[in-house]
Parts: C-alpha cells; sequence; structure tokens
C-alpha cells in the first residue's frame, strides 16, 4: 500500500514530501502509514507570501471582517468532525481525546469570533485604554494604540493537540490581522494537515492567510525580523533552542513560549475523606493523569495531600485507575488508548524510572499490565502509573522531571505553607488547582503561590456541576505561566490578540486622535446636524455629530418633588444646615440622578424612529455641584458607532451637563441601538 503523502502548503501551493521525508508510524498498531517533511521548502518565499499577499489583505479587513470570517471558518469546521475524529485515533487517542482537541480548538475559534464582534471595534485600529491630558487646557492628548504587525506569525505546535493547538494560536492571530505559517510535530501533524486543508478549500481565507509545513522549518528561524513572532508550544530544551538563535535575538523578534511543566494539585486541609472535596480531588487527578493519556502540558504530576490522609488519596486513586482500559481507542469500552509514538512510549518509561529513584511506584507496572485488542509489542501502550515520596523536602527529581504521560507523585504535606512551597518548587507551572472550600485556604493559596503560577484552579461542590477541570485552558483565561512554563502568555481573550500587534503611544490634537482611532474625543471637532440624530439610521451617524440643547432651571420645587417621587431625601438635597456643613456643598444641591433624567428630557427626540433602546451608560462623573435657580443644557455628540448585526448597532454618545456659566457639571457615556 503506497504511503500517505503529508504534505506543506507554501506560497500557495500544495507540495508533497521530498527531501529529508520522515515516515509516520500509527500509535495503535505501530505500523507505518505516512510520511512528511520536505527539506527543500522556499521558506523565504513562505515568509514573502505572507508578508506581501496575507498581510496586507487581512489588514485591509477590521476587526470585526475577520471576527466574522472566524465564525464562518469554525462553522465550516464543525460540519467536517467527523473526518478529523477518523484521522485522529492513529495518534492514540480515544473519541473522548478527540473531542478535547478537535471540538475544543472549534470552540476556541467560537470564541474568539464572539469576542472580536463584541470587545474589538469595526476598525483598524485597537485603543488600548483611556485618553491622557497631557496639556492644561486638553488640546495636547496621548492615547496608546495597536496595529497589526506587518511580518508574520510562526506558530511550531507540540504533538498532543494537532487541532486545538493550532486553532487556540491561530484565531487570535488571524483576528490581530497577521498571517500564519504553521508548523505541527510531525508524528500528529497528518491530522494537522487535514485540518488546513479543511480551512483553505472552505475560500473563507484570504491568499497568503495560512500556510503549512510538515516537516522540518529549515533557516525559517533565521530569516525573521521585528515584524515577525514566534508562538511556541513544547519542550522547555526545546523553547531554549529556539530562542537564544543569534537571529531572533539579534532582531528582537518576539519570542511566546508555552513550555512544559509540573502542575500541582492540592488537597486543602478541610477536604477530608468522605466530603465531597475529597471524592472531587481523587476525580480529577484520575481524569488528569489518563485524559489524552496523560499527554497535557496541564496534567497534574504532583498530587500534594495533608500527611494523614495521603494513604487514603492512594487507596481511593488506585481504585478509581484500577477501573481505566488501556487499549485500542477504536474500541468503546477503552478509556485510555496509546502515546503518541514509541519514541514518547520510551521517553515515559525512562523518566518513570528517574522518578523511581526518589519515589515508591504504588500502582501500575509497565512490564504487567491489560491490554484491550491491542499489542503490547507494536503500539505505544503504557499503563496509568503511581508513584508515593515519603520525602518531597530533600527530592529533587520529582519536582524537575516531567513523564509526559499517565503518571503523576503523591506527597504530603505538614501545613498549608509547606504545601505552597511543595507546589512552588516546578520553578513555574501552567496550572495549579487546590480543591477547598475554605475561602481563607484560598487565598493564602492565592498569596503564596500565584507568582509560580499562569492559572490557579478552585473548585468545591458548590462549583464542581459547571466547572471545566483542572486541565482545561479556556479561551477566556490566559495559558502560559512563570519560568519553567515558558514565561509567556496565549489565549486570554483580547490578551492573546495583543502578542501579535504592536503597541504604540500616540500623541497630539483631539482632532488628530480622533481620526486615527475613528472614535470622536471630547475638544475635537463638533459637527452640527440638520435633522436631530434620533432621527437618523446607524449608517448615517458620523463620530462628531453633535447637537447643544435648551437650558432648563433646576427649582427648589423641583429637587423637593423628586426627593418625594423617588423616595431620596438625602441630607444634602432636604436640609439646607447640613449640606452647608458638607465641604463638598454650598447649600441644598439638586440630586445627581434628577440632572440626568432632566439631561434625557433636554436632547430625546420622542416619536418613534431608528434608536430602538437605551443599553445603559457608563462613566458617570459628577463635577459640580447644582443649586436651585442654576440652569443647565446639554451637549450631545455621537462618539462611537459598533455594528451588532445586520438590523442594529450600537452608538456611543458623549452626553455633557453645563451651567448658566458653561462649567461642567456631569458628563457620561450613553449607549443606544440604533436601526440601519
Amino acid at each position: 500500500m503506497a504511503l500517505q503523502q503529508i504534505s506543506s502548503f507554501a506560497h500557495g501551493e500544495w507540495i508533497a514530501p521530498g527531501v529529508g521525508a520522515r515516515p509516520v508510524a500509527n500509535a495503535v498498531t505501530g505500523a507505518i502509514f505516512a510520511e512528511a517533511g520536505n527539506g527543500a521548502l522556499d521558506v523565504q518565499a513562505m515568509l514573502d507570501y505572507g508578508r506581501d499577499i496575507g498581510g496586507p489583505l487581512l489588514r485591509a479587513m477590521t476587526f470585526h471582517d475577520r471576527a466574522r470570517m472566524l465564525k464562518a471558518l469554525a462553522a465550516h469546521l464543525s460540519k467536517h468532525k467527523a473526518t478529523l475524529y477518523e484521522l485522529s485515533f492513529a495518534t492514540g487517542g480515544t473519541q473522548a481525546d478527540h473531542m478535547i482537541d478537535i471540538d475544543g480548538g472549534i470552540g476556541t475559534v467560537f470564541v474568539y469570533a464572539s469576542k472580536g464582534r463584541r470587545e474589538l471595534p469595526d476598525a483598524h485600529v485597537y485603543l488600548d485604554g483611556d485618553v491622557e491630558q497631557l496639556s492644561r487646557n486638553g488640546t495636547f492628548l496621548g492615547q496608546h494604540i495597536c496595529t497589526p504587525k506587518q511580518g508574520v506569525a510562526l506558530h511550531i505546535n507540540a504533538f498532543n493537540f494537532p487541532v486545538w493547538g493550532m486553532l487556540e494560536k491561530l484565531a487570535p492571530t488571524l483576528l490581530a490581522g497577521v498571517p500564519a505559517i504553521v508548523k505541527p510535530a510531525t508524528s500528529s501533524g497528518y491530522v494537522t494537515e487535514a485540518c488546513v486543508r479543511l480551512m483553505l478549500e472552505s475560500g473563507l481565507l484570504p491568499k497568503g492567510a495560512l500556510q503549512l509545513i510538515s516537516g522540518g522549518t529549515g533557516d525559517l528561524l533565521d530569516r525573521l525580523d521585528m515584524r515577525d513572532t514566534v508562538s511556541f508550544t513544547g519542550s522547555a530544551q526545546t523553547a531554549l533552542s529556539l530562542r537564544s538563535g543569534k537571529n531572533i535575538l539579534e532582531n528582537s523578534v518576539s519570542f511566546v513560549a508555552e513550555q512544559d511543566s509540573l502542575n500541582a494539585s492540592i488537597l486543602g486541609p478541610d477536604a477530608t475523606p468522605g466530603t465531597p472535596e475529597f471524592d472531587l480531588f481523587v476525580k480529577e487527578v484520575q481524569r488528569e493523569m489518563t485524559s489524552k493519556a496523560g499527554q497535557k502540558c496541564t496534567a497534574i504530576r504532583r498530587i500534594i495531600a495533608p500527611e494523614p490522609v495521603v494513604e487514603a488519596v492512594i487507596e481511593a486513586l488506585s481504585k478509581r485507575l484500577a477501573k481505566i482500559t488501556i487499549g485500542n481507542p477504536r474500541n468503546e469500552a477503552v478509556r485510555m488508548g496509546a502515546l503518541v509514538s514509541k519514541a514518547q512510549q520510551q521517553d515515559v518509561l525512562a523518566k518513570a524510572e528517574l522518578l523511581g529513584r526518589e519515589a515508591e511506584r504504588v500502582f501500575g507496572n509497565p512490564d504487567d499490565f491489560v491490554l484491550l485488542d491491542a499489542d503490547a509489542d507494536k503500539g505505544a501502550f503504557v499503563p496509568p502509573m503511581l508513584f508515593h515520596c515519603s520525602e518531597p523536602d530533600s527530592a529533587r527529581l520529582v519536582h524537575e522531571v516531567e513523564a509526559f504521560g499517565p503518571v503523576s507523585t503523591v506527597m504530603g504535606y505538614r501545613d498549608l505553607d509547606h504545601a505552597v512551597a511543595l507546589a512552588n518548587r516546578g520553578q513555574g507551572s501552567l496550572v495549579a488547582s487546590v480543591i477547598t472550600r475554605d475561602p481563607q485556604v484560598a487565598r493564602q493559596v492565592v498569596l503564596g503561590a500565584g507568582a509560580y503560577h499562569g492559572r490557579l484552579y478552585f473548585n468545591n461542590r458548590d462549583s464542581m456541576k459547571e466547572s471545566t477541570g483542572h486541565g482545561s485552558p479556556l479561551p477566556h483565561m490566559v495559558h502560559g505561566g512563570p519560568g519553567r512554563a515558558g514565561g509567556g502568555e496565549e489565549l486570554g481573550g483580547v490578551r492573546g490578540v495583543m502578542h501579535y500587534m504592536q503597541r504604540t503611544a500616540i500623541q497630539g490634537s483631539p482632532d488628530i486622535l480622533t481620526a486615527i482611532g475613528e472614535n470622536w474625543v471630547p475638544g475635537a471637532t463638533e459637527t452640527a446636524t440638520p435633522a436631530h440624530p434620533f432621527t437618523r439610521k446607524f449608517g448615517d451617524l458620523t463620530p462628531g455629530d453633535t447637537i447643544n440643547t435648551a437650558d432648563r432651571i433646576v427649582t427648589l420645587e423641583d429637587i423637593e418633588h423628586f426627593a418625594r417621587f423617588t423616595g431620596d431625601t438625602f441630607y444634602a438635597h432636604m436640609d439646607e444646615e447640613a449640606a452647608a456643613a458638607n465641604p463638598f456643598f454650598p447649600g441644598r444641591v439638586a440630586h445627581g440622578y434628577l440632572l440626568l433624567s432632566f439631561a434625557a428630557g433636554l436632547f430625546v427626540q420622542p416619536d418613534p424612529g431608528p434608536v430602538l433602546a437605551n443599553t445603559g451608560l457608563d462613566n458617570l462623573r459628577f463635577l459640580k455641584p447644582v443649586e436651585p435657580g442654576d440652569s443647565i443644557k446639554v451637549r450631545l455628540t455621537v462618539m462611537k458607532k459598533t455594528p451588532r448585526n445586520e438590523e442594529y448597532g450600537e452608538v456611543r454618545w458623549h452626553v455633557s451637563l453645563s451651567n448658566q456659566a458653561d462649567e461642567p457639571v456631569a458628563e457620561y457615556e450613553l449607549l443606544t441601538m440604533v436601526a440601519y
């Protein structure tokens, strides 16, 4: 039978394996079924194709355009999940493992599509933070902005998640407006190749937006420059080798790393045997040890429990592990499949032997375990292995050696400070979990261990039905960690998008900042509208459109009526002597919410029209008290427009209230939905 050709997609062409191609084996049967790699790829042409073709096409789109593209891409992949599932069995994973990888990856793209529409502007520039007033009168201002980098993103991914590992990087990269070159691990890259083919065949991506290297990268890293970004997932040793390259250092090429780490799970002192928390702890550890056969960067490698309950933990965990059936992942009775390759199997066994120097293996014998519907000599199988380290303070290897498979070590702690110290011995982790119902235990762990971990996951009986689990990086939250974990961050919502953008401080007049950010800045030019803006459709409004209202006098009768009607009889509004004694008021003053109500009465156009709803207000500030007899007037200006769907969009208005002396008394931002 001819070997399957795992091709690369370079500068717009599919290129079959060639010079230096490597065989690819089925992790379950050991049979060679494919080959991948081509040392003759023109990597400079790939860079040029991404930078010169893909980059400009992506940058011409707004954030919302790119978000819509991502949503359509995720929907397209959802229709073809079965194809990816079928291929993934050769990686050794079960159907449940495939869903973590494939459904999880597609779900991440959907989340980024949604966040792109809700949290990013329908524009080309991202405004990072508030406007800074750099001069006394506000004619010279500052603003931080982010724009897409004008190079490519090189994604170097690990073998354990051939789909999720690609999509969790690709979604924020494309949303940022940057083209990507994806380089998966060869041992599982055939699943990645199939996913890339699906995306390219959809026709949804601009030319040059996505390229694929199935095999080695050649001298690609030596050709990168300050325009480019490298995002790496894999071992700390490989990350060190790549990020310390002469070209990477000389050109300050952005390098984001997510590396291996010795993640820990701590059983809180309150979670004693018989409590829901104890049972939850054992269940979570077992799941993290055996899901994807332990081949997860977030898997629990160190199990930290109070010394008096260590034996109970070992007993309960061993009982659960004994129920895990190992074998051919196509068999529905199997709960844990194979490691990704024979090489990975040998590495895990070697690392387990090292752990055995400091810890006793209390469950799982790699020389004697039962396989279902599979051949131990041909497939890359190992059983779950549980170790017990009785002297974790003097041990070194259990805090330094990661067996990247279904291997974990139990150790006891004397008190919570000791537990935190043991968790921190990992010198930087992606995640640590704490199973506790005691908020003070959680607080103590955060203060002691937060600086050593990228994520802290707390769970107990109150949250366990809805929690996503210790080992589940979510697109909403950062994924990464300090020290050994690589010192980088991925995901985290819009934070992940920022890795592929350049933050720039801009300074200038309000008109300059308004033009750059497509967002009206107070002090910029205002345009008087011929008709009331509430009578104009979404597409007819322009940032800077303004109306100025007539005056309204605020009387003492107004203040007293509002107090009686609402029940707000706070002394500053009703007691002259008490109000005058307050350092903020000259005497009785109008309610702030009375001023907001009067403001609405001044600027609202009451007839049915394009304005569909008032959805809230932001940044409300009361700047100067309004006394009985003062008058107020309103300036209403279109600040920003954000499309929401095909029927309506959100308009953000700047509302400024001033008194008879033109002194500002209040300001806020009003949000309305306006029809097209």
